[in-house]
């Protein structure tokens, strides 16, 4: 039998086939033994094949096969820093929401996913969530970095989930694909979900207010079919992104700000840092690309883990 991995616990594999049936699955020990250091090796949205076979009186559902993935979203292990984590697979597209503060999203966070998702190949929506909470200072910062993305050639969109501001243009770039939800604890990830699709009711916590973060109230990766002809993958709140299996000299192909000028560069293998004659370094200089965008890149570079309190619009 086939279907697609609807939620993962880490232990069981929620999987629905082409006839809309759910079945339990457990997956077969030698998928640990591949050589796959994810700590997950399946994900939510693969298509993988399974065998019910009898246990005693009962039936048992096995994952024997995992099928080619088209692309999936990946990053370091939080705990197990040696390990990745497959966070899904198959995607069209991914949503990552963004927020200014309750809780702050940082840039060295939003660009170490977005270099992630341009190097597997996923499209990326960056939606500015809690629009409708932001004073006039908040809101010049937040139209900074709006404008800061959008000049790169991302996909940007204000929102604001709870007051269902612009909502119905995300469920219009939804309908008919598999998209992703992204971004920290309380960013809006779950409230956005039930905005568009009532009958969900996922989940939504406060946010704390001693930390400024989110609540977990996903605990785990689940799809779900929505009635407009969408499916959605809700996740855990992320709080960092580490960068897998990049070489420091192809890290830069995935800022494409950086990549239009690569030809340009006096060396070929211009890593944009000390050389001469680089073009990167010059747009810098001219303030014709961000400073912050260089220090996330900087940072990658040079194996730095991500520093949660750059401040997200300032230039230098």
């Amino acid at each position: 039998m086939q279907g697609i991995v609807y939620k993962s616990t880490g232990s069981w594999y929620t999987v629905r086939t082409e006839d809309g049936s759910f079945y339990e699955c457990r997956i077969k020990g030698k998928f640990r033994i591949k050589g796959i250091k994810s700590t997950n090796p399946i994900a939510v949205g693969d298509e993988v094949v399974f065998d019910l076979t009898k246990v005693g009186d009962e039936s048992v559902a096995i994952i024997s096969e995992i099928k080619p993935r088209k692309n999936y979203i990946i990053r370091k292990s939080v705990k197990l820093s040696k390990q990745t984590h497959i966070i899904a697979a198959n995607l069209d597209q991914v949503f990552l929401l963004i927020t200014l503060n309750n809780p702050p999203t940082f840039t060295s966070f939003i660009d170490r996913f977005l270099v992630t998702a341009e190097a597997y190949d996923i499209p990326v929506v960056l939606l500015f969530n809690k629009m409708d909470v932001y004073d006039k200072d908040e809101m010049v910062e937040v139209e900074y970095l709006v404008n800061l993305y959008r000049e790169i050639g991302y996909h940007c969109l204000e929102i604001a989930a709870k007051e269902w501001e612009n909502v119905e243009a995300v469920r219009d770039l939804m309908k008919d694909r598999v998209s992703m939800f992204a971004g920290h604890s309380g960013v809006g990830k779950s409230t956005l979900v039930n905005a568009l699709e009532p009958g969900l009711k996922l989940k939504t916590a406060e946010i704390s207010e001693q930390h400024l973060q989110g609540q977990h109230t996903t605990t785990f990766a689940e799809m779900y079919d929505l009635s407009f002809g969408a499916r959605i993958i809700d996740t855990p709140g992320i709080k960092g992104f580490g960068i897998v299996d990049m070489e420091e000299d192809e890290i830069g192909d995935y800022f494409p700000e950086f990549f239009r000028l690569k030809s340009e560069c006096k060396f070929n293998n211009c890593l944009h840092m000390d050389e001469p004659k680089c073009a990167v370094k010059n747009a810098l200089e001219n303030n014709e690309i961000a400073w912050s965008r260089y220090r996330s890149y900087i940072q990658m570079i040079t194996g730095e883990e991500e520093n949660y309190r750059t401040d997200i619009y300032k230039e230098n």
